[in-house]
């Protein structure tokens, strides 16, 4: 019963990530060249995709604020952008590793109340 509440709150967390996105369309894949108003990203199903960047595009890097110039060709990248005709510009350029989070290990015969 606990795996099946597991599941169904992991479902409805990522469902409301979806809709805080709206329309945006998420980039995935690993940096091919880099300029500086585009990054060009060779997803993961091997698609070349040019997305544009603006002063109002936000990098991130390994979790903390960065700029173009931290990227690197060879990053791979999560980006998000927003559609404007047949262009993609980002509002957000996310990259480097995720700091770990503290473990849980030895914590599951713990009584949470």
């Amino acid at each position: 019963m606990k795996r099946q509440a597991a599941v169904a709150t992991l479902l409805l967390a990522f469902s409301v990530m979806a809709l805080a996105h709206g329309k945006e369309k998420h980039v995935m894949g690993t940096v091919t060249s880099i300029s500086d108003s585009s990054i060009t990203v060779e997803t993961t199903a091997q698609k070349s995709v040019t997305v544009e960047v603006s002063d109002k595009t936000k990098f991130e890097k390994s979790g903390s604020p960065a700029t173009l110039k931290d990227l690197k060709v060879g990053d791979k990248v999560v980006i998000h952008a927003d559609v404007s005709g047949a262009k993609l510009i980002a509002n957000e350029v996310h990259f480097g590793t995720k700091k770990a989070k503290p473990s849980m290990e030895g914590m599951e015969g713990m009584d949470h109340k």
